[in-house]
């Protein structure tokens, strides 16, 4: 009966912490690398979604589903204290956000054709308008300048 008892007990414990360890960690997110929007054929070279709306503590998971991209993080598009990242060609890579803000990513060798995207993690003003400030060159410039005006 005592053995039953301290069973219930650890038992019951490890469900707990499991909980409480899974609430730190966050939710992940999925962004899709890919070489066409699913929805438009004529959009290439995307990002799907292109802005995304997560938590602190969350993590988005950068899939390929078409070879032929990266996500890497835009200097200057990251909150002060964030950690910039660069992922690999036809690398799928995982992301925690600990900091709040706006972070902007590309796609390093489609950057100028407007492979962008935005994560807007809590209170993403935070660096927003220094954000928008940053120049752009190519097609990531009219993206960017987009990608912004939604949030509008």
């Amino acid at each position: 009966m005592k053995f039953a008892l301290v069973r219930f007990i650890v038992l019951g414990f490890t469900a707990l912490l499991s909980d409480a360890v899974t609430a730190i960690a966050g939710e992940t997110h999925v962004v899709e690398m890919r070489n066409a929007n699913p929805d438009d054929s004529n959009d290439a070279n995307v990002f799907t979604p292109p802005i995304l709306k997560i938590d602190t503590g969350d993590s988005v998971l950068f899939k390929v589903i078409d070879n032929g991209h990266n996500s890497a993080s835009k200097r200057g598009v990251i909150p002060e204290g964030a950690e910039p990242w660069n992922g690999g060609m036809d690398e799928e890579i995982e992301i925690t956000f600990t900091v709040e803000g706006t972070y902007g990513y590309i796609c390093l060798p489609h950057y100028q054709m407007g492979m962008v995207g935005l994560i807007l993690v809590g209170d993403y003003s935070v660096n927003l308008e220094d954000a928008k400030k940053v120049r752009q060159r190519g097609g990531a410039a009219k993206a960017f300048k987009m990608l912004f005006e939604k949030l509008s």
